[in-house]
């Protein structure tokens, strides 16, 4: 049998969009020889639709859709992923369904069994789990189809009680295929082949999977959906970060030469999914500018060339705000790196804005000594003219703030924290780094000076991050270990570190939690990103 795989980027809630690929793509299968073509979970809706699925017109049009590609779906069957309706009117209103689709009709329903309820997901909040298990019969194979989380449960260490694929065994299957919507961390791509291979080496039948691709607000998905044959060998792995089609034959699965597979460094995945995540925010937005802060530091330059990448050059427009402490070195590396990357920009003064809000708030100041106040005023006094500029054109601000910064609360709410889109608020100081040397691999476009010299916020005399914090390969890697490792004080000072710097790190973290609610949206790159996956309480005591 010939199966097309169809990994596309859908957009949530645009039915008349993700329709119209899905239609284009069961056309492109069937010129193609094909006899089935699959697409991803809750394709029809985009992932994850969270309360829109609350919305029984949203629903609707989800069954509208599913109607819509069957009547496609002649002389070539489908499977599409849609929430569905529960019609057994206990549990949850609705299911997490892959719909087979043959005949111009719906032919069956599958259901998804285990609901991921941690870290980013909350599936369980919306969808009734599977309890009844049938293979599908198509073309004399039988197929045991399941989506995502549903091969995951396998292995010692068991989150569910119930293994879908262990009951559709039963069935004897022949092909395994599996719809999903997994997100992208850096390390998630190899452990993903991991589990799937721990499938088909228990199952010994052939796995197809199908994967969402593109960003949605903070979350990307990187594709790289995949086959293996009988014996466990990866046979096909389509592109990352990018839409893809392929067609496969079942049949000829044992004849094809294993492949290594794609194995990126995690910086080159980082730079990726943060440029693939800012474009497709503008593009689903309906947005094309953008406007960013450029001080000359290592943040605002690394952003500045993922905007570009992202946008274009010409989309990107670099605001220079030097006050009486911003050093000539900052401000001749930021015009070299706008020049560098032909992206438009303007300098703007904030000494003179400085000098107002002082003199208007001297009074009620009553002489009290200069301290992070009048830093914050000089933040706030950049982000007020950012966020004029972009309310008169029209622009989205790229926020530059770095995850160690947000960690620790290194960073002004209502200055230097806003912005549209979070674009490095998952990226730790020294991957930050990181990242700059990579863009330089080839040639240089960021200074070599905004990389080599030592990070300073620049908001008074000679200051340096230093000042306030402990070095960042030091903070980094206890930041680390707390945040995605989860791992409490006394377990990271048992690590070697010192115990004054862990308790203050953490407590800083702890202490900041408000400031993050605060933030806008991060692209989540790690395994444990600020922000949806990361559920802490403001008023909590522990630690703090």
């Amino acid at each position: 049998m010939k199966i097309a795989l169809a990994q596309l980027n859908y957009h949530i809630g645009n039915f008349e969009s993700n329709v119209r690929k899905m239609i284009d793509a069961v056309h492109k299968a069937k010129a193609g020889g094909a006899d089935l073509v699959v697409f991803a979970e809750l394709a029809v809706s985009g992932y994850p639709p969270r309360d829109f699925l609350e919305f029984h017109d949203f629903i609707r049009k989800c069954e509208d859709a599913v109607d819509a590609i069957a009547k496609e779906c002649m002389g070539i069957a489908a499977i599409v992923g849609s929430p569905t309706i529960n019609y057994h009117f206990q549990g949850k209103r609705l299911y997490n369904a892959a719909f087979f689709l043959e005949e111009g009709e719906v032919k069956s329903k599958h259901f998804k069994t285990l609901l991921p309820n941690y870290d980013i997901f909350d599936e369980y909040r919306y969808f009734e789990p599977n309890t009844t298990f049938e293979v599908i019969r198509y073309k004399e194979t039988k197929i045991a189809l399941t989506i995502c989380e549903d091969l995951w449960n396998i292995g010692d260490e068991r989150l569910y009680t119930t293994n879908p694929m262990e009951e559709l065994a039963k069935q004897e299957p022949e092909l395994m295929i599996n719809i999903a919507a997994s997100p992208f961390h850096y390390r998630q791509a190899k452990i993903r082949k991991e589990i799937l291979r721990k499938n088909v080496e228990e199952y010994q039948i052939p796995l197809i999977y199908v994967n969402h691709v593109g960003a949605q607000t903070e979350l990307v998905f990187d594709g790289g959906s995949l086959v293996f044959d009988k014996d466990a060998n990866l046979v096909e792995e389509l592109a990352y970060f990018e839409e893809d089609f392929r067609i496969i034959d079942t049949n000829r699965l044992s004849q094809k030469k294993p492949i290594a597979g794609k194995n990126s460094g995690k910086i080159e995945l980082i730079h990726d999914a943060l440029v693939i995540g800012i474009r497709n925010y503008f593009e689903k937005l309906g947005f094309k500018k953008a406007i960013i802060g450029l001080s000359g530091g290592i943040d605002s330059a690394v952003v500045a060339v993922l905007g570009a990448r992202a946008l274009g050059s010409d989309n990107v427009r670099a605001i220079l705000m030097p006050s009486q402490y911003s050093s000539d070195h900052s401000v001749k590396d930021a015009v070299a790196l706008a020049t560098k990357l032909g992206m438009p920009y303007d300098i703007v003064s904030i000494q003179e804005n400085y000098e107002s809000f002082l003199k208007n708030l001297s009074p009620l100041f009553e002489g009290k000594p200069f301290d992070v106040t009048e830093e914050n005023i000089q933040s706030r006094s950049r982000g007020l003219i950012l966020m004029a500029l972009a309310n008169k054109f029209g622009y989205i601000l790229l926020n530059t703030s770095n995850k160690s910064e947000l960690a620790v609360g290194y960073g002004t709410l209502y200055g230097d924290m806003n912005g549209g889109i979070s674009v490095i608020g998952d990226v730790y100081k020294t991957d930050v780094f990181a990242l700059a040397k990579y863009i330089n691999r080839e040639q240089e476009i960021i200074p070599w000076n905004t990389i080599t010299k030592p990070p300073s916020a620049e908001l008074r005399p000679d200051q340096k991050d230093s000042d306030s914090l402990p070095d960042y390969e030091i903070l980094d890697a206890i930041l680390y270990q707390y945040i995605e490792e989860e791992k409490g004080p006394q377990e990271i000072i048992k690590m070697g570190f010192d115990e004054k710097t862990v308790r203050r790190a953490l407590r800083l973290t702890n202490l900041n939690e408000y400031k993050r609610y605060q933030t806008p949206p991060i692209i989540r790159v790690s395994s444990k990103a600020f922000g949806i996956g990361r559920r802490m309480p403001i008023v909590g005591k522990y630690l703090t």
